[in-house]
């Protein structure tokens, strides 16, 4: 997807799992949703390790299979390799994502390719966070 038009993606998503993430103020994973969170985003962290617990305003989820609504887009914070069972879960969802977002450094082609057959917008190696405060 051209670069330009990232910024419009994000202006149609209203909700992301963002999986993979921490609750270590410290990581990128904890930072990018928190300013996701702060800039109008219903933000639900995906980790096994803090379900139950909240974070970004919201509870945290172990999978998302667990999620008991559909998300706009899943924002993947795990390795390139690891990015492929996320997809894989993300298509076994009742509902689809919009998109499906990797992040930076995370690069999986046939779990991308997989997506864009179901019909979800792919991006991978960007950061939303990073998109958002483009001007």
């Amino acid at each position: 997807m051209a670069s330009t038009n990232l910024r419009e993606l994000l202006e149609t998503i209203k909700t992301i799992a963002v999986v993979g993430a921490s609750a270590n103020e410290e990581r990128p994973s904890f930072r990018v949703g928190q300013f996701l969170a702060e800039n109008g985003y219903d933000v639900f962290a995906i980790n096994p390790g803090l379900a139950g617990q909240e974070l970004f305003g919201n509870e945290v989820y172990a999978s998302l299979a667990d999620l008991p609504f559909p998300v706009d887009m899943v924002d993947i914070f795990r390795n390139s390799e690891a990015a492929g069972n996320v997809v894989d879960e993300a298509l076994q969802l009742e509902e689809l994502p919009k998109a499906i977002w990797m992040q930076l450094g995370v690069i999986n082609k046939a779990a991308a390719e997989k997506a864009e057959t179901a019909g979800i917008i792919v991006v991978m190696d960007r950061c939303p966070k990073i998109e958002l405060s483009k001007t």
